[in-house]
């Protein structure tokens, strides 16, 4: 008889548990356009109608490496989100709110 994941997780030391936990909350923040589009459950024709481009369009720029901020933010405006953009050095990160300047995210985030 197979096992549940869940009974398999509740017998794991908490240790164990919050590295699991810390592991999978990562991998979800570095998901593709692709898989974001997926896990709000929305389909490329949707998410174009949204745009006002063709089906075609979103698959294209989901295939893409290299994207303007612009698009890239208008993509995920139509997703439901705001795109955020952060900048990170050894001494902090820093929010920019605009192409124009900088704000470190401890100041943004008050």
């Amino acid at each position: 008889m197979a096992k549940s994941f869940n009974n398999l997780l509740k017998k794991m030391p908490p240790d164990r548990r919050a590295k699991i936990a810390s592991r999978t909350q990562k991998l979800l923040a570095e998901l593709p356009l692709q898989e974001i589009r997926h896990a709000r459950q929305l389909s490329q024709e949707e998410v174009a109608r949204i745009l006002q481009v063709k089906q075609a369009a979103v698959s294209k720029m989901e295939r893409r490496t290299d994207l303007y901020i612009s698009t890239l933010r208008k993509h995920i405006k139509a997703m439901g989100g705001d795109l955020i953009l952060l900048a990170e050095f050894p001494e902090g990160r820093y929010q920019i709110n605009s192409l124009g300047g900088l704000e470190s995210e401890e100041t943004s985030s008050r």
